[in-house]
C-alpha cells in the first residue's frame, strides 16, 4: 500500500507542469477551450465544405478534399479560397460561423482554473471577432481574459503562418520567453516554440505527440490549469 502510495505521487507530480515562470497566457479558441468532443467544429466544417461546393462548383466530397488540401497547405480553409479563388473574408467567415452553439457549454472547473493564472490571458484564434465573441459568451468565459487576436488582427494570414504571432506579439506586447500557447494543432505550436514560448498541446492526440517543440501535453485543460505551479502573487 505504501509502494503505491509513493507511485501515485510521483505520477500526479510528473504530470504537474511548472509555469511559475509564465505571465503571459495564450490560448486557442476552437477545440482548446471546448473539448473536441462537443462536435462544434463538425458543424463548421459542414458549412465550409458547402461553401467550397459553392465556390468551385465540385460536388461534396471533391470539395471537402479541396477544404483539407488547402487546410494544410494554407493553415486555413479560408486562406485557401482567398489565395486560390479571391474570396472575401468576411462573407466566408459569416457564412461558416452561422451554426448553433447548442453543444457548447460552461465548465465551472475551467472557468475557476483560469482565475488562478496570474498575468495576462489572450485568446489567440484564427476565428473571427465575432465567433470568438459568441463562443467566449456561451461558455461563460468572456470575463476570463484581456483580449482576443483574431484572423483579422493578423490579416488574414493564419496560424501558423510567422507573421500571424509576430502581429499578436506586437499588438499585444507579448514577452514570449515569458509567454504560454496552448493550442490543439500541433503544427501551431511550433512556431510558438521557435520564438521562446512554452507550448502545451491540448486534446484526446496530445499524448501521441513526439514533437520536440511540444513542452508539455494535455487531454483535459482544467485539471492540466489547475495543477501546474504557478508564479505566487
Amino acid at each position: 500500500m505504501a509502494e503505491e502510495k509513493v507511485a501515485r505521487r510521483y505520477r500526479i507530480r510528473s504530470m504537474t507542469a511548472d509555469l511559475s515562470h509564465i505571465s503571459v497566457w495564450l490560448f486557442d479558441l476552437d477545440n482548446t477551450l471546448y473539448p473536441v468532443e462537443a462536435e462544434f467544429m463538425g458543424l463548421i466544417e459542414k458549412r465550409m465544405t458547402a461553401f467550397v461546393a459553392r465556390q468551385t462548383g465540385l460536388p461534396p466530397d471533391q470539395a471537402y478534399a479541396l477544404q483539407k488540401k488547402y487546410l494544410h497547405e494554407h493553415g486555413t480553409t479560408l486562406a485557401g479560397l482567398m489565395a486560390e479563388h479571391g474570396v472575401e473574408p468576411e462573407a466566408f467567415l459569416d457564412e461558416v460561423h452561422d451554426v448553433s452553439l447548442d453543444g457548447l457549454s460552461p465548465d465551472p472547473a475551467l472557468h475557476e482554473a483560469l482565475g488562478r493564472l496570474p498575468g495576462r490571458r489572450l485568446v489567440f484564434t484564427n476565428g473571427d471577432a465575432r465567433h470568438a465573441e459568441r463562443v467566449l459568451d456561451k461558455l461563460a468565459l468572456t470575463d476570463r481574459f484581456e483580449a482576443v487576436f483574431h484572423i483579422a488582427d493578423a490579416l488574414y494570414l493564419p496560424k501558423p503562418h510567422p507573421a500571424a504571432f509576430t502581429r499578436m506579439i506586437a499588438a499585444h506586447d507579448v514577452d514570449s520567453k515569458v509567454a504560454a500557447f496552448f493550442e490543439d494543432s500541433e503544427k501551431n505550436l511550433a512556431p510558438a516554440a521557435a520564438l521562446g514560448m512554452t507550448t502545451v498541446l491540448v486534446g484526446p492526440h496530445a499524448a501521441a505527440s513526439t514533437a520536440a517543440f511540444v513542452h508539455h501535453r494535455t487531454r483535459h485543460l482544467a485539471p492540466f490549469l489547475a495543477a501546474a505551479r504557478v508564479k505566487e502573487t
